[in-house]
Parts: structure tokens; C-alpha cells; sequence
């Protein structure tokens, strides 16, 4: 316990996105739209589903509350990230930046446990339709939501019980647009490879593990759905492939991040860049653009509000 004998700093410089003087405008434009549609979209199918009876299904269920997941995912250090682009020195406090920490490991453990709860009700969907809505009950959901939520915390307090012990005495540069946990511990000022290593890897072996059973789960779907009628078979695959798209776009950069963690930044920036700001853009697009149930209740909803003014939506 002899880090204790060292002085914390108060505060950590994070070097953002690029150095380029050119680039922070077309950057701050492009985030912020992103950051604009993420919010509007995620919010627009959390509305819907709410208001919509006919979506008040386990599936619909789970959407929702992989919107209001990734609102929050998109919002822990995008809108910094945006204000920062302007900014000459980029800082955030020791307890802002271990929040951003908290707050990543938090969303990202809620919603791989999610995921995996949308990947066991389309299985009970389509392996078992006969016992559909007496497996996937309303009880039932609320708990998957509410163990996605649990596991989320334990996992997020799991990271945070070393790292808070840890001596920060300088130095104090994250070369990142967020505090994240593989930078973040490379900052202390004692030896902590093999602690880093474990607490860093136990993430990604999370992540693989959870891909890896998502991915076995898709593939027992699709061996079933063979024997369907080609109206059904095409639903289910759409259905399917809808859902292993948003998994693979999310497993994706954050095994790479922390089951390969690299020395490149640039990549590590990239990578980040893509599961905290795109994917939870694209969800919404993925979700609403392939299910004609969702696209149906969103143009019925904006019809109405804009009934008075004599409009429609095409």
C-alpha cells in the first residue's frame, strides 16, 4: 500500500481526436449531427414502442430499452468531446474522468447482457414458437432488463475497485477523446502490468465469450429456420441478420481494444470513435429501416402530430 504515500493529481489532459488546427470544425460539424440523429433517433423508436400497443412485445420491449442504452452510451463523453473541439486545453477532473470510466463500462456490460437477452427471444421465437409468450413473459423481460442492468454495475464496480486504489502522481496525458480503463492505468505511477493486464483482458474475454455464444445462437436460428416456409424463413433472416449486424459492429472494436489492447492510438481512437458514437447511431437506422412494423407506427405517430397542419409523412 505504499501508493498512498503519493500525491493524486486533480486532473488528466486528454489529447482528443487529432492535433491538426484544420481539423476541429469539420469535426465538431460531423460529431455533432451524429451525436443530434443518435439522440433523435434512439428517442423517436423509445416514443414509438412506448406509445404503440401492438409493439408492447418482448422484442419491442428489448428494442427499447437498447435505445434508451445507447442514449446513454452516446452521451458519457460525446458531448465533451464536442465542447473540447474548441477548447486549448482539453481537461477533465480525476473525478470526471473515473465517472466517464464508470459510466463506459456501465452501458457497454448492460447492453452486451441485453444483446444477449434479444438473441435468446428471437431463439425462443423461432426454435420455439408454441412456448413463445409463455417463456418470454412480461415478467420475464423485465428481469432480463433488470440482469442486464445488474451485470452492467457489478462488472463497471468490478473495474473500478482496483483502479481507484492505484497512485496517479503524474504524468496526466490520456492520448483519447474519454477517459477509458487500458490508458487510464497506464498513468499510475507503480508497476501495474499484470494487474492491468488481467483487469484490461477480463473485459475481452467478456466480450469474446459473449460474441462467441451470440454467435452459436444466430447459427442454431438459422439451421432452424430452414425448414420454414420462405415467407417465414425471409422474416427470420431479416430479423437475424438485423440483430448480428448491431452485434458485430459492437463486439467488434471492443475485443480488439481490450483482447488485443495495441500501442496504437490511432487505431484504439478509431475503434472507440466507432462503438460509442456510431454504433449507437446506427442502431436505429439497422432496426428501423429493416422491421415495417416499427416504420409503420413511426409514420402513424408523425402523421398525428402534424395533422393539423395538413401535412403527411410520404
Amino acid at each position: 500500500m505504499e501508493g498512498f504515500n503519493y500525491s493524486r493529481v486533480s486532473e488528466f489532459v486528454l489529447l482528443g481526436l487529432t492535433d491538426s488546427p484544420e481539423l476541429p470544425i469539420l469535426f465538431f460539424v460531423v460529431f455533432s449531427v451524429f451525436y443530434l440523429m443518435t439522440m433523435l433517433g434512439n428517442c423517436l423508436i423509445l416514443l414509438t414502442v412506448l406509445s404503440t400497443s401492438h409493439l408492447h412485445s418482448p422484442m419491442y420491449f428489448l428494442l427499447s430499452n437498447l435505445s434508451l442504452i445507447d442514449m446513454c452510451l452516446s452521451s458519457f463523453a460525446t458531448p465533451k468531446m464536442i465542447m473540447d473541439f474548441f477548447a486549448q486545453r482539453k481537461t477533465i477532473s480525476f473525478e470526471g474522468c473515473i465517472s466517464q470510466i464508470f459510466f463506459l463500462h456501465l452501458f457497454t456490460g448492460t447492453e452486451i447482457v441485453l444483446l444477449i437477452s434479444m438473441s435468446f427471444d428471437r431463439y425462443i421465437a423461432i426454435c420455439k414458437p408454441l412456448h413463445y409468450s409463455t417463456i418470454m413473459s412480461r415478467r420475464v423481460c423485465v428481469e432480463l432488463v433488470l440482469v442486464s442492468w445488474t451485470v452492467g454495475f457489478l462488472h463497471t464496480m468490478s473495474q473500478l475497485a482496483f483502479t481507484l486504489y492505484l497512485p496517479f502522481c503524474g504524468p496526466n496525458v490520456v492520448d483519447s477523446f474519454f477517459c477509458d480503463l487500458p490508458l487510464v492505468i497506464q498513468l499510475a505511477c507503480i508497476d501495474i502490468y499484470v494487474l492491468g493486464i488481467f483487469m484490461i483482458s477480463t473485459s475481452g474475454v467478456i466480450a469474446l465469450i459473449s460474441f462467441l455464444l451470440l454467435l452459436t445462437s444466430y447459427i442454431i436460428v438459422l439451421i432452424t429456420v430452414r425448414d420454414y416456409s420462405s415467407t417465414g424463413s425471409a422474416k427470420a433472416l431479416s430479423t437475424c441478420t438485423a440483430h448480428f449486424i448491431v452485434v458485430l459492429m459492437f463486439f467488434g472494436p471492443c475485443i480488439f481494444i481490450y483482447v488485443w489492447p495495441t500501442t496504437n492510438f490511432l487505431v484504439d481512437k478509431i475503434l472507440s470513435v466507432f462503438y460509442t458514437i456510431f454504433t449507437p447511431f446506427l442502431n436505429p437506422l439497422i432496426y428501423t429501416l429493416r422491421n415495417q412494423e416499427v416504420k409503420t407506427a413511426m409514420k402513424k405517430k408523425l402523421n398525428t402530430q402534424y395533422f393539423s397542419l395538413g401535412k403527411t409523412v410520404p
